[in-house]
């Protein structure tokens, strides 16, 4: 298979360490993004520089994207100059995460042209892009997966959850709503702790060892927030849209999410406060603010 071209639009923060490692393991690589240094710095590691989309989807049987934003992705996919007008594409492997209203909208809109749609969101941030980590989880036809597993597998652990456009996107927006509302609930307790006099250092072990433990307590803490860092690797704008994703799709689906409402909120006062492009672990700062604390390592 790795003779074959492959396609790759979308190649930032995540796209471009994921095409690193398709050429790393021998394939060939066709990619477009509207940011030419990153089209730039890839095509010095092997990869063919495309125009458009379109260009991209006329030299590869398979395409994958990586965007940010749904509205994005929709254009890709179905725009002018998009991955539909393509001559050559087949499949359309879209490891972003979107939402399932536009998955299943995009799939409608490339099966008109007879393109198979894969969702295929990942989970892991730029570390298990870069270090093929991720958790892949697809849905779409079965046989589609079959074909693309061997190329998705480079990136992480693949995961197929069902036939229906849209599935993976409801899991993945599940565990993206579950790591924010962690990030939200820790940094609370962590507010408390240190206002109350408790070693930020001691408190977040004794959490680890006991049934508080969570992958904020585990990680994100100890690695961007008691550093004083806060540089995990994921947006909060990018979480804000996630977790506003996951609320809407649950209401259209009749599931309450009061919980999931208050992370909603606190990933709005977040990215009004310090914009989307900060680190999704300062929801820490706002505590922090309004408790007058810092919770910080005293061995950073």
């Amino acid at each position: 298979m790795s003779n074959e071209m492959l396609g790759f639009v979308g190649v930032g923060r995540m796209g471009g360490p994921m095409v690193e490692r398709l050429l790393a393991a021998g394939h060939k690589v066709t990619i477009f993004d509207a940011n030419e240094a990153a089209l730039d710095a890839l095509v010095e590691k092997g990869a063919t520089k495309a125009t458009s989309s379109q260009e991209v989807a006329s030299v590869a049987e398979i395409v994958m994207t990586s965007l940010p934003m749904p509205q994005i992705l929709e254009q890709v996919a179905l725009g002018d100059a998009g991955i539909s007008s393509g001559s050559k594409v087949k499949i359309m492997v879209d490891l972003s995460t979107t939402g399932p209203a536009v998955a299943k909208k995009v799939s409608k809109g490339l099966a008109e042209k007879d393109i198979i749609w894969l969702d295929c969101p990942v989970s892991g941030g730029i570390a298990g892009a870069v270090a093929g980590t991720l958790a892949l989880m697809l849905s779409g036809p079965e046989a589609a997966f079959e074909r693309v597993k061997p190329l998705v597998s480079i990136f992480g652990k693949p995961f197929y959850v069902g036939a229906d456009a849209g599935l993976a996107q409801v899991a993945k927006l599940g565990n993206n709503l579950l790591a924010a509302s962690a990030v939200v609930v820790t940094s609370e307790v962590m507010a408390m702790a240190v206002k109350a006099g408790l070693d930020p250092d001691i408190m977040i072990d004794i959490i680890n060892v006991s049934s508080g433990r969570n992958s904020a307590t585990q990680d994100k803490f100890p690695r961007s927030v008691l550093t004083g860092t806060f540089d995990f690797g994921f947006a909060t704008g990018l979480s804000y849209k996630d977790v506003r994703l996951c609320i809407d799709e649950a209401e259209a689906m009749g599931v309450p999410m009061v919980a999931g409402s208050a992370v909603r909120q606190m990933l709005a006062v977040t990215n009004a406060k310090f914009g989307p492009d900060s680190d999704f672990t300062c929801i820490a700062k706002v505590l922090e603010e309004w408790a007058g604390v810092e919770i910080r390592s005293a061995k950073k």
